[in-house]
């Protein structure tokens, strides 16, 4: 082919790809570098001289004396998988390195090289295209920038009739390592509105006659499956704009059912396959690039679809792609900014636990695989492999969208106390010596956490169990003491695992509470030095217990509950435990005996604090005890003390005293494992379909033995026994108890006429909607002990008439209601304020 040749093809070698159709070189482009055109036919070449590198490493030119050393078929070129020949085709395009020509013994078509040199030979010698060529382009269907399900499937059946799916891989090649083609392909197709169809009308109606020629020298498949000019640039706007402001947050605009059915149908296909998996090592860098340095997915929501379809992807686990192609995509993914993990954890949330357990096993199957691969230690941390940070960080989007999917409970949760820090100008010690102030809210919360506004502890079952997250090879090669310095030091380029902790054991996660209990004490200890040295206290590093044998209980509490008045800073300090009259110095083994002791003394059922249920093999607290709640206090200092210098007991409570530690309420809910055979009765009681009453006989009476079982009467309302529970008040929702009970301020009493209508509307509230009242005055929707006639609910008056809502303040269980002047505006505002309370209204 001769150099004239070469400019009017598109088909012409590397150096001339990037000529137009009309026949431009390089130079004389050069002034239209920003047009759009031209910066596609550029990186159309990049990608075809890509390929050509790639196919030279894998399959060489066919010259078996060929002496360029990136040739296959070079004497002495070692073979190389398809990932270690996709990279290195990478790097020299990049070094411009040689490149040889198909041989002439080189048959077949299997390499894109040697179409290029076909379609030279057979179409370059006419400018113009004739209706075969045309229909040659349309076979090989290079006009397919983007996929839609049906373009897959016509692509698979010409493919199917000749037995050659060339012409699929290329296209899958093409569109699969463009950020810009995955983006648009598999698009949830809509109707058009009249607008839009009018729209569309008038514009095709507007082309000027020389884009009409260039359309119909296109090929027939470019009209039916690519859009027009017009037609691309609205479906830019609407689909980067308007759709997704239209789309839910848990929703996309990729129909991902057609992804499925796309996957299902071509990876059953090895060579369709390394199509997909090559297509993945060369997007993965430029889309890391778009989200590190370009902001890309503020500008185009859009741009979370690639995401979404290659995790379709059920092969991403497999062998193939671990060594290179899914570590480069989990890099580009854990780029994502916060709002796009967001969105992610949201739509996958609507997966089911398959799906969920697919995506788990993908990025579990990575860590796993780096790890026992590499030689993790003290001086080779696994914190700073790429890959394996990259998959954690992924992995948490998946674990917030299994939390989302599973059973939830966004209620009950306990009042947070605000307590005001005292302002002073005066520094503390602390703050000379470089302490950082104790968060009083609790540990840290993570921003994807805060983003969806849940927390794990709102999940009471995962779609799969939680335990699937934790790695066990990592946890086995993870240095805790170094992973705990970078997640107290919070730098960007040190990562922890302790922000994920999902991912970790119950034996790491251990070893981390223990390093910053040790980092406590540590910190008292040297505070009480220096408090000795500037103030003249007696040094007291230590928190000291001596105690007896016999009276062990009695003297442990005793102390405690002195330090915990006078000074109860010194319960950080390390525990100290000395036996009276015993010579064992305290070095740990003293201080477990000591808490084995206590704990064997306290929940002894003789004892009669707690009571322990042989079928659960659980301990709860006994509700006829003799204790008072300050005993039961100084018990939680003794646990509380035990877990803060390291010691194991052996004392197991029902999952809702832990859920309690976390703010949430107790629940009905919580009693299936606190009591089954109690939960399972109410249950039975609230579902059954006959007559309660006349059936089950019962009253709102329950009876409970005491220490010395003797069997007592409680009622649960007031005269309960002589109430008999019927299918109405079952539910144990009485208002008229609680109107009689309620108390008026701010200037209403009983006989007001804001008041009598208020009785009347709440009354003919349904039960969801009373639920709702008692949640939005009191913070609960239960009925406390004894019924709503025990709940002191105040009615005040909050002004004159006016079109604000009713508010209340849930600690005093305050309503605050303005005097409407009629009463169906106070049922309108009533049930306003109580349907919509989250978030305000509340105080």
């Amino acid at each position: 082919m001769n150099s004239d040749e070469k400019e009017d093809c598109e088909c012409a070698p590397p150096q001339a790809e990037t000529s137009s159709a009309g026949g431009a070189d390089r130079e004389h482009e050069e002034p239209e570098i920003e047009n759009p055109e031209a910066s596609r036919m550029k990186r159309a070449a990049a990608k075809h001289l890509i390929e050509r590198y790639y196919h030279q490493l894998t399959e060489g030119c066919g010259n078996e004396s060929c002496s360029n050393s990136w040739c296959a078929s070079s004497v002495g070129f070692s073979r190389m998988d398809n990932n270690e020949a996709a990279v290195k085709a990478l790097e020299l395009y990049k070094v411009n390195a040689k490149l040889c020509d198909p041989h002439p013994s080189k048959k077949g078509t299997a390499s894109t090289y040697q179409e290029s040199s076909a379609h030279s030979n057979s179409a370059c010698s006419n400018k113009k295209m004739n209706h075969k060529d045309i229909h040659s382009v349309r076979d090989n269907f290079k006009d397919v920038n983007y996929l839609t399900e049906e373009k897959v499937y016509e692509i698979l059946d010409t493919c199917g009739e000749k037995e050659d799916y060339s012409p699929l891989i290329r296209v899958i090649g093409r569109v699969f390592s463009s950020a810009e083609g995955l983006v648009q392909s598999f698009r949830r197709s809509k109707p058009h509105t009249k607008e839009e169809l009018k729209s569309l009308q008038g514009k095709d109606e507007d082309k000027d006659e020389d884009e009409k020629e260039a359309a119909a020298s296109s090929t027939t498949a470019m009209e039916e499956d690519s859009p027009t000019s017009s037609s691309s640039r609205l479906g830019e706007c609407s689909s980067g704009e308007n759709d997704v402001q239209k789309l839910a947050p848990d929703e996309v605009s990729v129909d991902i059912e057609a992804v499925r059915r796309v996957y299902e149908r071509l990876l059953s296909n090895d060579k369709i396959e390394a199509a997909f998996l090559n297509a993945l090592v060369y997007l993965s860098p430029n889309v890391e690039c778009d989200l590190t340095y370009h902001n890309v997915y503020s500008r185009d929501p859009n741009y979370l679809n690639l995401f979404v379809i290659v995790m379709e992807n059920s092969n991403l686990h497999s062998p193939e792609y671990l060594e290179i192609a899914l570590p480069q995509f989990c890099k580009a993914m854990s780029k994502l900014p916060l709002a796009a993990q967001a969105k992610l954890a949201r739509l996958w949330s609507h997966y089911s636990a398959e799906q969920i357990r697919r995506m788990v096993e993908t990025f579990q199957q990575l860590i796993t695989y780096k790890v026992i691969s590499n030689e993790f230690n003290s001086r080779n941390l696994v914190n700073d492999d790429d890959a394996v940070v990259a998959a954690t960080k992924c992995l948490k989007i998946v674990y917030y969208a299994n939390v989302l999917g599973g059973d939830l409970d966004m209620e009950h949760n306990e009042e947070e106390d605000e307590e005001p820090i005292p302002e002073s100008s005066d520094l503390t010690l602390q703050e000379l010596l470089g302490e950082e102030r104790r968060n009083k809210k609790g540990p840290r919360v993570d921003p994807l956490e805060t983003e969806l506004g849940i927390r794990t502890s709102d999940c009471r079952r995962p779609l799969i169990p939680f335990e699937e997250f934790v790695n066990e090879p990592l946890n086995e090669v993870l240095e805790m003491d170094k992973d705990y310095t970078f997640f107290k030091v919070e730098t960007e380029n040190k990562f922890s695992f302790m922000t994920c902790p999902f991912i970790l054991n119950a034996v790491t996660k251990n070893l981390g509470l223990y390093y910053d209990n040790r980092i406590r004490m540590y910190s008292e200890r040297r505070i009480t030095v220096l408090y000795s040295l500037v103030q003249g206290q007696q040094l007291n590093p230590y928190l000291r217990l001596k105690v007896r044998r016999d009276h062990i209980i009695d003297d442990a509490l005793v102390r405690l509950e002195m330090i915990a008045m006078e000074n109860p800073a010194d319960l950080k300090k390390q525990l100290y435990v000395e036996f009276e009259g015993e010579q064992g110095v305290d070095e740990g083994g003293v201080s477990k005996e000591f808490f084995q002791l206590v704990v064997e003394e306290i929940f002894n059922p003789d004892i009669g604090m707690f009571t322990y249920d042989e079928h659960t093999k659980l301990f709860w607290f006994n509700p006829s005890s003799f204790e008072n709640e300050g005993q039961y206090t100084l018990i939680g200092i003794v646990l509380g003390l035990a877990i803060y210098n390291n010691c194991i007991l052996d004392v197991h409570f029902p999952m809702v005293v832990y859920r309690k530690l976390m703010g949430k309420k107790g629940t009905f809910r919580d009693l299936a494992d606190a009591n089954p055979v109690l939960y399972q009765s109410l249950k039975e009681l609230l579902e059954y379909e006959g007559s309660v009453e006349e059936d089950m006989m019962i009253t709102f009476q329950i009876s409970h033995t005491d220490l010395f079982g003797n069997a007592l009467m409680y009622d649960l309302r007031e005269n309960g026994d002589k109430i008999p529970v019927t299918n109405e008040n079952r539910k144990n929702l009485d208002f008229l108890a609680l109107e009689e009970t309620t108390e008026y301020d701010g200037g209403y009493n009983r006989d007001s006429r804001i008041i009598k209508e208020f009785w009347e509307t709440l009354h003919s509230f349904g039960e969801e909607q009373k639920c709702l009242f008692l949640q939005f005055t009191t913070g609960t929707d239960r009925a406390p002990v004894g019924g709503l006639g025990k709940l002191k609910m105040i009615i005040a008056k909050n002004g004159p008439d006016t079109d604000r809502l009713p508010t209340s303040h849930t600690c005093f269980n305050v309503l605050l209601l303005p005097e409407y002047n009629s009463k169906e505006k106070l049922r309108e505002r009533l049930l306003k304020a109580i349907t919509y309370a989250k978030g305000f209204g509340m105080l």
